[in-house]
């Protein structure tokens, strides 16, 4: 038996990445550290939140599988409360981003063996931020009244903004950040989720010419911004990767690949041969279990824990973040006694999203990499140059052919 479990936890870097003076505005990200400053935070008390967690960080199990030692690896310092001192019981390291970028699908291809050589396009921090052309054709072909926002903005902020408007006019709330994203905004029964999709289709086929990587839909429900809340059924609309990834060399080997989460979108189902949808990460996790529990030999299961950024990390939510770190640790025993001989889990990152850096948008970071399972011997494998070693791992765990562009932990 030979399966593999690979699981992103969205934005959990850490520490910031040898070019991360290259990256951020109006300051850099160097110094930006996902993992280091909230377990900072915690230790000085800034971490409690009423009834939601307190004291310091725990995180117990992903330390004894090296978190501690790679964090402290990528810094120089080893977090707080994190003390583990043994030998880690995980194959463990640190590892840094070849591709241009610090954003979901860079992230993604890269981790599945397909780093992105080129510069994404992206909408400039002005208002109005979108070509004032791809608009009016936007407006043409939908037949919309007009567009709200048409700025770079936080999504659950613009929707508390706008989102009354948008209900009452009937024009979407379109929206950017630091990313290569268009994003639109609308209210899931006023103005309808089909429809919300089909003007999203139209407008991935318009910023193409703009190099821009994803257009996604964000749908919410409410009457007021006391109680707008974004649903599950946000839609992302991806380019394809440069080249075939991971997800397709086990697809034609005859493999399951079982997408969790928003994976089959960030890769725009290429190489899927199961969707398998969830919102957050308690129903994530729950999936993640039934998936590993449908695999066979030879099967990848490939999920993406979103909450991390997109409610925490994007809102800089110390406490927040902090409680879905540990919520995530302590289920872990359950990840690990449905694992049976021959099974490979491995948990890493996509960038960072520091919640105590300026800003809302993603930090450019070195990410964690944990492997383990029955028979896996733990020791730290040094800093990694490239995401691609991981994909690379579970390509020859599987014992599929190898790609272009990492080396395997496992020929170490």
């Amino acid at each position: 038996m030979a399966r593999a479990f690979l699981l992103v936890l969205d934005s959990f870097g850490i520490g910031n990445a040898p070019d991360a003076d290259k990256f951020g505005k109006p300051t850099s990200d160097k110094g930006s550290d996902t993992l280091g400053h909230i377990a900072a935070a915690c230790a000085a008390g800034k971490g409690d939140k009423g009834g939601l967690r307190s004291g310091p960080l725990k995180l117990p199990n992903m330390d004894r599988l090296g978190l501690g030692l790679i964090a402290e690896k990528a810094t120089g310092n080893r977090p707080a409360n994190l003390a583990y001192a043994g030998e880690p019981e995980g194959l463990c390291a640190n590892a840094v981003e070849v591709s241009i970028g610090k954003d979901t699908p860079s992230g993604h291809w890269e981790i599945a063996g397909v780093p992105v050589p080129f510069d994404w396009g992206y909408f400039p921090d002005t208002q109005p931020t979108f070509p004032p052309e791809m608009t009016k054709a936007f407006l043409e072909k939908t037949g919309l009244p007009g567009i709200l926002g048409d700025k770079h903005a936080s999504g659950t902020v613009i929707i508390n903004e706008l989102g009354e408007e948008s209900i009452r006019t009937g024009m979407p709330i379109c929206y950017t950040s630091a990313d290569s994203v268009y994003q639109i905004a609308a209210h899931e029964e006023h103005f309808g989720l089909d429809r919300l999709y089909e003007i999203c289709e139209i407008a991935f086929d318009l910023v193409a010419p703009y190099n821009i990587g994803r257009v996604i839909a964000r749908p919410f429900i409410g009457e007021t911004p006391a109680d707008f809340e974004r649903t599950g059924n946000r839609h992302d609309y991806s380019v394809l990767p440069p080249e075939p990834t991971l997800l397709d060399r086990a697809k034609d080997a005859g493999r399951q690949v079982l997408a969790v989460g928003k994976i089959s979108d960030i890769f725009a189902a290429q190489g899927v041969t199961k969707k398998i949808k969830a919102t957050g990460n308690p129903a994530i996790f729950d999936e993640t279990l039934k998936a590993i529990g449908e695999a066979k030999d030879g099967d990848l299961v490939f999920s993406n824990l979103v909450d991390f950024d997109m409610h925490f990390g994007h809102r800089r939510d110390v406490p927040g973040y902090a409680a879905a770190l540990e919520y995530f640790d302590a289920r872990l025993p359950e990840l690990e006694a449905v694992l049976k001989p021959g099974d490979l889990v491995i948990l890493t990152a996509d960038h960072g999203c520091d919640p105590t850096w300026q800003g809302t948008d993603h930090t450019r970071e070195q990410v964690p990499v944990l492997m383990f399972g029955p028979g896996i011997k733990g020791r730290y494998a040094g800093q990694r140059l490239t995401f691609a070693d991981i994909g690379e791992t579970v390509a020859d765990h599987l014992g599929l052919a190898p790609g272009k562009h990492g080396t395997s932990f496992l020929k170490d």
